[in-house]
């Protein structure tokens, strides 16, 4: 398949720059995958399309403020870093710019609270960078760091916690799993009070996630892999759920993927942390999920290649250019689909 394939246009005012007052006021258009149809709500509807025998899986992963601007102390060239991987021992894996300017051995200055040495260079930008501090990482990281907004949002956020989820607390991720920016305590509650089963599962969203395609063939695009967690009771409660036949709707592609990495390697849903490069376009067939919640997603990206996975190519396209004409608000900030 050709990448131009999951191409539109877009026009550029129709990037949301900032969050809604409202997390859940933001419009959501709702496909029947069976039927063929569109309709137009908005987010806090959602519950009038979830019943008690579902069970709605959401990613509790955090965003770190990771994006970090630094000096070579050769040259004293400004350089941005953006920490992607925990690699244990105070190293790291990140995207670094210029890439081109460090080498192995190239010593980075950070505002002069601590140091960080690259010790490995890998391809498109990606090095491993070992930090030296004095004191606690993460409270450097947090006086230090910015949150990592996509590059298509220009203006600055004025609340860090608008890019986290109201129920975001495993911390890892270098972007926000944007699906979930749509729920408040509100409608949680109001979900809770349905008797929904709400599960927590974790996957830390990385390069893998928000890395553009390079290539012409969607086959040879190499997705880079990304860590997960699904506790024993998460676990449990899928099988139990997968069993009785009651639908499974991830909350974002990273939930989606999430579910189907396991559920495909292990045939049932297992008790497991572990890194996954699943790549899912179509001609997959889906087995773990029933229903995905999600954003608008950029053009020729690997998740409105997701997206069309699960229903077709042609419908998601068709939608997404009703949700232009219709003026949606597209990426992070943007509006919601729920296909069911």
């Amino acid at each position: 398949m050709n990448v131009l394939d999951f191409d539109y246009y877009l026009p550029e005012e129709l990037i949301a720059q900032t969050p809604l007052p409202n997390r859940s006021d933001s419009k959501m258009m709702v496909l029947d995958r069976k039927k063929q149809t569109i309709t137009h709500r908005h987010f806090y509807d959602i519950i009038d399309y979830l019943t008690e025998d579902d069970v709605l899986v959401i990613n509790d992963t955090k965003v770190m403020p990771s994006r970090l601007y630094a000096k070579k102390t050769e040259t004293d060239a400004d350089m941005e870093v953006l920490l992607l991987k925990d690699l244990g021992s105070d190293c790291f894996e990140c995207l670094i710019r210029p890439a081109r300017r460090v080498k192995i051995g190239t010593v980075l200055d950070f505002q002069n609270r601590m140091q960080g040495t690259v010790v490995r260079k890998l391809e498109d930008g990606i090095c491993h960078i070992q930090f030296r501090y004095q004191g606690i990482f993460l409270e450097i990281l947090d006086q230090l760091g910015e949150m990592p907004l996509p590059p298509y949002i220009h203006v600055k956020l004025q609340d860090k916690d608008r890019y986290q989820t109201i129920y975001a607390n495993q911390l890892g991720s270098a972007a926000a799993p944007t699906a979930g920016l749509h729920f408040t305590e509100e409608i949680l509650n109001k979900i809770k009070n349905k008797k929904i089963t709400i599960i927590r599962i974790t996957l830390h969203v990385g390069l893998g996630t928000f890395r553009p395609i390079s290539v012409n063939r969607i086959e040879d695009h190499k997705m880079h892999a990304e860590y997960y967690t699904i506790s024993e009771e998460a676990a449990r409660q899928l099988n139990q759920a997968k069993k009785m036949n009651k639908r499974i709707i991830a909350v974002g592609t990273t939930s989606a993927r999430t579910l189907e990495a396991v559920y495909s390697k292990y045939n049932t849903f297992k008790s497991t942390s572990e890194s996954t490069a699943i790549f899912i376009y179509p001609g997959y067939q889906f087995q773990a999920i029933d229903g995905l919640i999600t954003n608008f997603h950029l053009p020729k990206s690997t998740l409105i290649m997701l997206v069309s996975a699960f229903s077709n190519r042609d419908f998601i396209i068709n939608a997404y250019q009703t949700a232009i004409e219709k003026r949606y608000r597209f990426f992070s900030f943007g509006d919601a689909m729920f296909i069911y």
